[in-house]
């Protein structure tokens, strides 16, 4: 399978335990960045697996559950709104990342990493890792990462936020700068969901 090429690689070196990480919602105007671990019993067959961004939300939710029932060890994480605007969002992303990895309960011997990122102005993957441009659609433990990253995150947006912020109508545009959710802000202005530092330009345009 395609997929495992990289899984491949790393166990004909000897690497024993490797790691799929990925984030999601780095460019939400509100909500966690939330980021997941994904550690998958080699030869594992998941129907349809790839990049979170290419699956319907109803196939999403199905490899979820499927996911978390066969790894080896999966650990999703996130980091605030608040903690995105004290750092920025690449911090928190890589922030997210460590978390996720720190919370295994297996420790990886190799994180393969989605991206070209590895570090931000303070805070670095610790793990021993290799970045994969695109990995989400590359390597099976990365695709299944992004996608308990996703859910994980549209399910909190959807329930969490929705039930503490109605206005704002959580559910429908998850915290992406849709119009429906600017024309929200116009009229009812931030709630503590919203990262501040990501609202410079629209409150720059208030009256």
């Amino acid at each position: 399978m395609e997929l495992w090429t990289y899984e491949q690689e790393a166990w004909e070196t000897g690497t024993q335990t490797v790691c799929g990480v990925d984030e999601a919602g780095a460019g939400p105007l509100a909500g966690p960045v939330y980021a997941a671990a994904v550690i998958l019993p080699r030869g594992l067959e998941l129907p349809g697996l790839n990049d979170s961004k290419k699956l319907t939300e109803k196939r999403r939710e199905a490899l979820f559950d499927q996911i978390i029932a066969q790894a080896e060890a999966y650990c999703v994480a996130f980091v605030t709104a608040a903690e995105i605007d004290e750092m920025d969002i690449l911090n928190a992303r890589m922030l997210a990342m460590n978390r996720a990895i720190a919370g295994l309960n297996v420790t990886p011997e190799l994180c393969l990493i989605d991206g070209n990122r590895d570090h931000g102005s303070a805070v670095a993957i610790a793990a021993p890792h290799r970045c994969i441009v695109g990995g989400d659609g590359k390597s099976a433990s990365i695709a299944a990462a992004s996608i308990l990253a996703k859910v994980s995150r549209d399910r909190y947006v959807s329930t969490e936020l929705e039930a503490q912020y109605p206005q704002y109508q959580f559910a429908k545009h998850k915290g992406y700068g849709t119009k429906l959710h600017y024309a929200m802000l116009d009229q009812y202005g931030p709630c503590p969901a919203h990262r501040k530092s990501f609202l410079k330009k629209w409150e720059a345009k208030r009256p």
